[in-house]
């Protein structure tokens, strides 16, 4: 990798709603956040059964793809009630190419019979980076607990946001900012351990 690039990082993702929260979270380090789809690089099959594995198979795709340090995470919802359902399966669990409105359809029609305490979820995060073969991946997990609704509301965020309750701040993820949202939920919280992780390598003699 030359020098020029150096400010450079690939995200192992065409997601615009996590590109957007990366990009603020990355502010810090002055790092130019390139989503893999404007390199041309097509997504990697995601053959893990963890969010870690998942996370480092997607990195190590977008960095041997294009040659440049790359980020990936994944996530997904885990519901107490359906053995942690839909878990690694959580962006195709209505099929491939379904929409989030269809993936949150079938969440709540299987959940349409759970009474409202039994209804707690977590979303949980892996954040990986990767500089390559020779450098030991970053890894950085975080969860965020709360319920699911039984009915959407807010049409902020992406994914299950509008039916996942924060008890925190009494608010579905869909109504949060950005701001409020990277301060508690999985993700924000994942990748500001992998920030704090990139600060320590980068500060290292």
């Amino acid at each position: 990798m030359d020098s020029g690039a150096d400010n450079r990082v690939v995200f192992a993702s065409s997601n615009e709603g996590k590109l957007r929260e990366l990009r603020v979270l990355l502010r810090p380090l002055a790092l130019e956040v390139i989503a893999q789809t404007e390199l041309g690089i097509d997504p990697v099959e995601e053959t893990g059964k963890t969010f870690v594995e998942n996370a480092i198979l997607k990195a190590r795709h977008a960095w041997r793809s294009s040659g440049l340090p790359a980020i990936a995470d994944d996530s997904g919802l885990c519901v107490d009630a359906l053995d942690g359902r839909p878990g690694v399966f959580s962006a195709r669990y209505a099929g491939a190419g379904a929409s989030a409105g269809q993936m949150i359809d079938r969440l709540l029609a299987e959940l349409s019979s759970t009474p409202d305490d039994q209804r707690t979820a977590a979303f949980h995060c892996a954040a990986v980076f990767t500089a390559g073969d020779d450098a030991q991946d970053l890894i950085a997990e975080a969860r965020w607990p709360g319920s699911i609704l039984r009915s959407r509301d807010g049409d902020g965020g992406f994914g299950y946001d509008p039916v996942f309750y924060d008890p925190a701040s009494g608010k579905s993820a869909a109504r949060m900012s950005t701001q409020e949202k990277n301060a508690v939920s999985h993700r924000g919280r994942a990748f500001l351990q992998l920030l704090d992780l990139l600060q320590a390598r980068k500060s290292a003699p």
